[in-house]
């Protein structure tokens, strides 16, 4: 495919500030894109495919115009009008773009249900939430989307993630391994969802310098977090301590959200559910929200609902 070549003016714009410290502005679109780009006063020069030639441009013209506009241009806001021009080659409308949580690299995360939404805005609205429903109505997925955004947006600096280490079906002690090996199995969901977030090393560097952590429920204990996201999943299978101790962690700017089925507790019998007694303790504390799906909400496979659905049947019969 033959290289296109177009000039572009931008009159009446800082060049200086568009192009960025160090023309950083510019080094991110040639990295983002097929292209070589070249600025001599208010012309800008763009080689590459017709396509990619047509973004650039796009993308450009959008910068200048904020730029112009509010007086500055962030880093951040170069990296959102990027993300909008490549996930949605620019067709997403006001209200889609204001719905989206957060852009990976291969879709925009945001709410696909009306219980979602509510979910959304109920986090947005309170420091604590609690997501009550059944499995693959996305609790946690958004969660943690949630949570990478506000890191990104420099809104917190660290991000924890919980899961108590209920003894569903078999014994930590029997695994294999030493206690990490042990342990991972529990946690495995929480990666899987940072796995399609964030780019590999950039994860890898964040778990490294602990500015992600994921760990078990009693790794809690003693600890405030501050400037923090925090994540309790699989709530449901925490003890009435646990959940005391869990919540009890929050420092200062910090928020949490914590998520749960109460209609899959792994915990023994005479042991009464974290989550299930939160919603009668914390019900009328303002600052703490409650969302609830429902399989309405589902958003895995089709077959989950009417799985759920037969589930629920059932056991409606057995209780007759």
């Amino acid at each position: 495919m033959s290289a296109l070549e177009r000039k572009i003016v931008l009159e009446n714009t800082d060049m200086a500030t568009l192009l960025g410290t160090n023309d950083n502005n510019l080094k991110l679109l040639e990295n983002r894109f097929n292209t070589t780009i070249s600025v001599r006063g208010e012309n800008i020069l763009i080689k590459g495919t017709e396509s990619d030639v047509n973004l650039v441009e796009k993308v450009i013209r959008e910068m200048s115009f904020v730029l112009n506009t509010s007086g500055k241009l962030k880093n951040t806001d170069v990296n959102t009008i990027l993300d909008i021009n490549l996930h949605s080659n620019g067709n997403l409308n006001d209200k889609e773009y204001d719905s989206v949580i957060l852009f990976t690299k291969n879709e925009a995360i945001k709410p696909k249900t009306d219980g979602q939404q509510i979910y959304i805005k109920m986090v947005q609205e309170n420091d604590i939430c609690f997501a009550i429903g059944p499995a693959g109505t996305g609790k946690t997925y958004l969660a943690v989307a949630l949570a990478v955004a506000a890191m990104k947006k420099g809104i917190v600096n660290k991000i924890v993630l919980a899961r108590p280490a209920v003894e569903a079906g078999e014994s930590l002690g029997f695994l294999p391994g030493d206690f990490r090996e042990k342990i991972d199995p529990y946690l495995r969901p929480l990666y899987d969802a940072l796995d399609e977030m964030l780019p590999q090393e950039k994860l890898k560097n964040f778990l490294e310098k602990k500015m992600i952590e994921i760990v078990p429920l009693a790794y809690m204990r003693g600890r405030t977090l501050n400037y923090s996201y925090v994540i309790l999943d699989e709530a449901q299978n925490a003890t009435d301590t646990q959940m005391k101790m869990f919540l009890t962690r929050l420092g200062a700017s910090s928020k949490a959200i914590i998520t749960g089925d109460i209609t899959q507790i792994d915990l023994p019998s005479k042991q009464v559910s974290g989550l299930v007694k939160a919603q009668e303790i914390l019900k009328n504390i303002n600052g703490i929200g409650f969302a609830y799906f429902d399989k309405s909400d589902v958003v895995r496979h089709k077959l989950v609902k009417d799985i759920i659905d037969a589930y629920e049947k059932f056991y409606d019969r057995e209780k007759k």
